[in-house]
């Protein structure tokens, strides 16, 4: 059993993606990043930089002690190989999912992140800021675009790369951008919102948030934004 500590963002779609794809049994813990949850001491316990999604298996594959691992990219390696679903035993094929899963780490999710923030969120409207980051979430839709035009999935098959991204691209018009500008970029989203695991994945968002009370509002601004680490 999976024990996924989870809230509805698009980081912790990736986990319950992979999660209803793979059928490994699982149980979602809700941690309301809007509430503060993250900062219990018994999350800090596992997931050190206080942000979710983060996961205990409580039946690790060597038979041992519950494995606790936090950042959902090493959340759905670890879960890869325990399923043995979804990032291929091949080297070379293994290396190209793991390099755009990193891309998605370091690039996409990231640089979207910073455009909810400036284009949404901020308390002020700052021109450069998101002129900045709407740009370069474009300059990424366009590198994944040009990645899809002759293959079905980003690293061929679909896998867990396909699973990192997909999340971050489903909020496209509020990171102003026009799927239509990107036609593999959205055949593929299409494809991928189509499959049943995605489709069950989201539905158990709405179970969760059944308000969709939004993660961001002016309450939830001041746990969610300038931490320092005396707060921490």
């Amino acid at each position: 059993m999976i024990d996924l500590y989870y809230w509805t963002t698009p980081n912790g779609h990736k986990i319950t993606m992979f999660l209803e794809e793979s059928g490994l049994p699982y149980k979602i813990v809700p941690v309301n990043i809007s509430k503060g949850d993250q900062f219990k001491p018994e999350f800090l316990a596992f997931s050190p930089n206080n942000r979710m999604p983060a996961i205990i298996d409580q039946t690790p594959s060597d038979g041992g002690e519950p494995v606790k691992i936090f950042e959902s990219g090493a959340i759905l390696i670890y879960l890869a190989e325990k399923a043995g679903k979804f990032l291929p035993a091949d080297m070379r094929k293994r290396f190209d999912v793991l390099q755009w899963l990193m891309w998605q780490m370091g690039g996409l999710g990231p640089m979207a992140g910073q455009n909810h923030h400036f284009v949404q969120y901020a308390p002020e409207r700052i021109p450069y800021a998101m002129d900045r980051y709407v740009k370069e979430t474009n300059r990424l839709y366009g590198v994944l675009n040009k990645r899809l035009a002759d293959r079905e999935f980003i690293a061929g098959e679909y896998s867990i790369a396909d699973m990192a991204c997909y999340p971050w691209i489903v909020p496209h018009e509020r990171q102003l951008q026009k799927l239509e500008d990107f036609p593999h970029l959205k055949r593929w989203f299409e494809t991928i919102y189509a499959r049943p695991a995605t489709a069950r994945a989201y539905k158990l968002a709405k179970q969760i948030n059944p308000d969709k009370t939004p993660t961001v509002n002016e309450e939830s601004k001041k746990i969610l934004f300038g931490q320092v680490a005396s707060k921490v």
